[in-house]
């Protein structure tokens, strides 16, 4: 797709039905701060977004690997440089481990700078007894069990513009300031985790790593390049809100395309995916490239009609389908769907988010996810598609960089008592640095299988 669908400008979708659209109450004060958005510069560059769709049409036949990960739901609280920082660690240390252990170059893409919706299955929900307006993250209203609290503020789209720019800038600067420098990788590893088994299994590839730089150095062969000194790393976030997406979307000065400029990778979920909505109809013309979450209630002839309604060209990098089955499920659903794109010859990456479908309520009522359930999915993904002659393009994490107690299992093998030890979401539970690490050696082998 090198220009926009037609019969298509960025404001077609308003005559659609739009769902998970917060109620804003005072729509002149929404529109107003629409308008103040649209002027505002892009917070991504078609550029960017343009490289991002070449590598991922690499991992469409294998060449590349996808990781996505980061917070389910950013928070205003959390824009802060430690919590970026330490996020966009955990997902450089996965990817060396990726890159090196697996054999493949690994495109890196966090849920980050702009993850600040969220849909909900309601608009109201009950809180100590109470109904509330749902929390539809930060970018709407307020967590907070307060009425007043829970009325949605457009002014919260404004502050999460300025907020994702401020970690892009923080994001930009580590990335390509050497921060990122592969002469590094010891740096990366937090002082939690170098004592447990992952820690030290990641220092021993770590010191591999810089052996070879090494002997690259002493045999003439210069280091000091990009490719080694800088990382790229692009952004995403579930395109929910559709006013906001539709302000940050631009013409492209070079090519004429439209891009939606609140990131690089935009994606639709489950509640959203309906063929004929306001979602589909807005991300058709956008040339981002585009995920889509599938988990186990869709539909296979309305799967294959809205990856042809958005990728008309079956242009390579433009979809990549993240499933979202379970464990105990994957082998159900999944072999149908790949069978059913692979007939039609859609070009996708394939990925795999073990993450949602495996979240359950513990016996101390906190939400939580198994690891080895996490792991289950994982290698039932990677199985699925080898038995099938397709390819096993990525993974999609909710994942911290903090010491976070959400996830049981794992190497230290966490169990319901320890959660309340250092439970920080107030969404979903995330996997911890050491647990990503764990899970990163473990696809590794399975990237090089």
């Amino acid at each position: 797709m090198t220009t926009s669908s037609p019969n298509w400008n960025k404001s077609s979708w308003q005559s659609r039905t739009a769902l998970q659209q917060p109620n804003w109450p005072d729509r002149k004060k929404y529109d107003e701060v629409l308008s103040s958005l649209s002027l505002l510069p892009p917070l991504v560059f078609a550029g960017e977004i343009r490289e991002l769709k070449k590598m991922l049409a690499k991992a469409v036949d294998g060449q590349a690997f996808l990781l996505q990960g980061g917070d389910c739901s950013e928070e205003f609280a959390g824009c802060t440089a430690p919590n970026i920082r330490e996020t966009l660690k955990v997902l450089l240390q996965m990817a060396v481990i990726l890159t090196y252990a697996g054999g493949k170059p690994v495109i890196k893409v966090g849920r980050i700078a702009g993850q600040y919706a969220k849909p909900r299955s309601s608009d109201t929900e009950m809180v100590n007894g109470v109904e509330l307006p749902s929390y539809r993250g930060d970018m709407a209203n307020s967590c907070l069990p307060d009425p007043v609290a829970r009325i949605p503020d457009p002014e919260r789209m404004l502050k999460g513009y300025f907020l994702s720019a401020a970690t892009l800038n923080l994001l930009r600067a580590f990335t390509r300031g050497g921060f990122a420098s592969l002469q590094r990788v010891h740096a990366w590893n937090q002082e939690f985790v170098k004592q447990s088994p992952m820690g030290r299994s990641y220092e021993r590839l770590a010191k591999q790593l810089n052996q070879a730089l090494n002997f690259m150095e002493t045999i003439g062969i210069s280091t000091d390049i990009p490719q080694l000194k800088e990382a790229q790393f692009f952004t995403s976030h579930e395109a929910l809100f559709l006013g906001y997406e539709e302000s940050l979307t631009r013409e492209d000065s070079t090519t004429g395309g439209w891009y939606d400029c609140s990131a690089h990778m935009l994606w639709i979920g489950d509640r959203t995916r309906q063929i004929d909505g306001a979602h589909i109809e807005f991300l058709r013309g956008v040339l981002n490239p585009l995920g889509m979450k599938i988990g186990p209630k869709h539909d296979l002839d309305d799967i294959l009609a809205i990856i042809e309604r958005l990728n008309p060209d079956n242009e390579p990098g433009r979809i990549t389908l993240i499933t979202r089955f379970g464990s105990k499920t994957i082998d159900k659903y999944l072999p149908p769907l790949i069978r059913g794109v692979k007939k039609a010859g859609l070009q996708v990456v394939w990925c795999c988010d073990p993450m949602h479908a495996n979240t359950f309520t513990s016996a101390s009522g906190r939400k939580t996810r198994n690891f080895d359930e996490i792991l289950s999915e994982l290698r039932c993904f990677f199985e699925l598609h080898w038995s099938e002659g397709t390819i096993p393009g990525g993974v999609h994490f909710e994942l911290t960089g903090e010491n976070v107690t959400e996830c049981i299992g794992g190497a230290r093998e966490l169990a319901d008592e320890h959660l309340n030890l250092n439970y920080l979401s107030t969404c979903d539970p995330r996997l911890n640095a050491e647990q990503s690490l764990e899970m990163a050696f473990q696809i590794a082998e399975m990237i090089r299988s």
